[in-house]
């Protein structure tokens, strides 16, 4: 387990490594940088322990010499200052630059994951990645940039200085550093996988929160609002529990090298004095000696709260890489061809598909269905509706047999072609944060405004636009308490009636409509559907009755298929619907 966490650990610094090649010049410009505030900083100790040398004692110092050291020692602060404003602002700007390619990465890639992945993983674990995770990403490189840089500067400068000031008390420091280098290199080992831990219950907490406040509604409609408040405790004290480890663990690096570092600093002090007694060093170069061994020593300090900070960050960003990595939907084959003026014509070759490849689902279906046909989709709970319009839109591919479209598989039809070709409403309505007005226009962009308010009234939208605060330019969010469902499902139908794709797919599209407005917009439909393939999944056989071909299906399969009234003398499966769906 150690030799993989090692192993993905250095993957995940490549990759980070590689992500920072496109800012080689800022890099190279915060390295000179560095270079300039550690020379300047190590320079000081050297002008101070000149100026201590200048003062021998009562009524002998060198007022003008300490003077121009002191000038020159405010200079070299003002100008160490400087660069290190500049550095913060440049490692600020990569830091950042590099997290916003990250999560621009991630979210490409979330477009063209298949929804087979969508489906499959909580919705708040995958925002968690996106947000909390490069958060402590760039806050791991921001302290990394910062400190990692002049730290071992500082460290390499350090021992010059000191080599050329008494190498003998820099052979006591260097004998005495390794002991810091173990500690922290001992401390640092164990802390990855914890806070990988803690990013891990830290996603699951997001998706459990992501779940149950937009859902509050159902939460205490039910009563469950002492369940879920467990739930909530055990995934929070896991997360206590796991950030508690894990900083514990990462805490105790500084106070040990801190220890260590005092024993470098009593070391240097004893064996310089002993030195300074036998008058190999000045009492200026003593006290320039212990400032460099406090400076020496400091970086270690430094450098083990950027390894935990960096373990954290590595953590998140494996995390953030994972999703990148994951596999994108079968691309469009190289010779996929653009549909155009589709003209409906819809076959279900012998196909298969299930979601789970041991829960077999639909299994050798074919149907032929007819241009400009209306095809109304019945039956019970789990048969496979929905599953069948997911292949018609291809989000899902079949195992087995093939879909086509006017005689070509879709599978050799451009994905975005094909999906301009249908237009769908569904049971589940979505809104983006827009204005109505770019909603209703979001499958033509470049729609007028008398088109819009004509989709609107068609869908009898219209009215209750107008009673909006601010009409069409109203804001709205699939969340927004000012809509209703209904009203929201009539603004997705707006939708549709303002495109007109040359297919159509409506499920369940009127379900949360009152029976009056469904009239009227069921008149809409009928006139919208002319000439158009239509495929209607509805529970309400009212909406159904007039369509052309009727597919009933049950656990996958279609066990029957004609008109209404064909399939009522059959006096099957669809005729026992139809008796349960009557009044008494």
């Amino acid at each position: 387990m150690k030799n993989r966490d090692t192993k993905l650990q250095m993957q995940t610094i490549k990759r980070v490594l590689r992500g920072l090649a496109s800012y080689k010049k800022w890099l190279v410009l915060t390295l000179l940088l560095a270079v300039v505030t550690v020379a300047l900083t190590l320079y000081i100790p050297i002008l101070t322990g000149r100026a201590i040398d200048r003062i021998q004692g009562a009524g002998m110092v060198d007022f003008s010499a300490v003077s121009r050291i002191l000038l020159t020692v405010g200079i070299s602060a003002a100008v160490t200052a400087l660069a290190q404003w500049i550095m913060s602002a440049l490692h600020n700007k990569i830091a950042f630059e590099v997290v916003v390619d990250i999560r621009n990465r991630a979210i490409e890639r979330i477009e063209h994951l298949p929804l087979a992945y969508l489906d499959s993983h909580p919705a708040g674990d995958t925002v968690s990645r996106m947000i909390s995770d490069a958060d402590q990403l760039a806050d791991g490189l921001l302290l990394g940039f910062t400190q990692l840089f002049t730290g071992v500067l500082t460290i390499l400068g350090t021992l010059g200085f000191m080599l050329s000031i008494h190498p003998g008390i820099t052979l006591v420091v260097l004998l005495m550093t390794p002991l810091s280098l173990f500690a922290a290199a001992f401390i640092a080992k164990r802390t990855y996988s914890l806070f990988r831990i803690q990013a891990e219950t830290r996603a699951q907490q997001t998706a459990l929160i992501n779940e149950t406040i937009p859902n509050q509604k159902i939460v205490q409609a039910f009563g469950h609002e002492a369940d879920t408040m467990n739930e909530f405790d055990e995934v929070n004290q896991r997360l206590a529990d796991a950030s508690c480890r894990a900083t514990f663990n990462s805490s105790l690096t500084n106070p040990v090298t801190r220890f260590i570092n005092a024993l470098v600093y009593a070391a240097v002090g004893l064996t310089g004095a002993l030195a300074a007694i036998r008058g190999t060093v000045s009492v200026g170069e003593l006290s320039c000696f212990l400032s460099y061994a406090n400076q020496y020593t400091k970086p270690f300090n430094e450098i083990s709260s950027v390894v935990t900070e960096l373990q954290n960050a590595l953590a998140c960003a494996d995390r953030i890489f994972a999703l990148i990595d994951e596999p994108a939907e079968v691309p469009d084959d190289a010779d996929a061809v653009i549909l155009q003026n589709a003209k409906g014509a819809v076959e279900f070759r012998d196909i298969s598909f299930s979601y789970v490849p041991d829960q077999k689902l639909i299994s050798h279906c074919s149907v032929s269905v007819k241009p400009g046909q209306r095809v109304a989709i019945v039956g019970p709970t789990g048969c496979g509706k929905t599953t069948l319009i997911n292949l018609i839109m291809r989000f899902y591919d079949v195992t087995g047999g093939a879909v086509e479209i006017d005689g070509t598989d879709l599978r050799h039809i451009t994905r975005e072609s094909l999906r301009q070709s249908i237009g769908m409403v569904l049971q589940e309505t979505w809104l983006k944060n827009a204005t109505v007005r770019d909603n209703i226009r979001m499958g033509k962009p470049d729609a007028d405004e008398a088109e819009i308010i004509t989709a609107a009234k068609a869908a009898n939208a219209h009215s209750f636009i107008k009673r909006l605060p601010q009409g069409y330019d109203t804001i709205i969010s699939d969340k927004s308490g000012a809509l209703s469902q209904g009203q929201r499902q009539l603004l997705c139908i707006a939708r549709l009636m303002l495109s007109l794709p040359p297919m159509l797919i409506l499920d369940e599209a009127t379900s949360s409509i009152d029976t009056r407005t469904e009239q009227k917009i069921q008149a809409a439909f009928q006139k919208m559907m002319q000439g158009r393939t239509s495929f209607i999944v509805a529970h309400r056989l009212s909406t159904i009755r007039e369509a052309d071909l009727i597919l009933v299906m049950r656990d996958g399969q279609i066990i029957e298929q004609g008109n209404h009234a064909s399939l009522l003398k059959q006096n099957g499966f669809y005729a026992s619907l139809v008796k349960a769906a009557a009044p008494n």
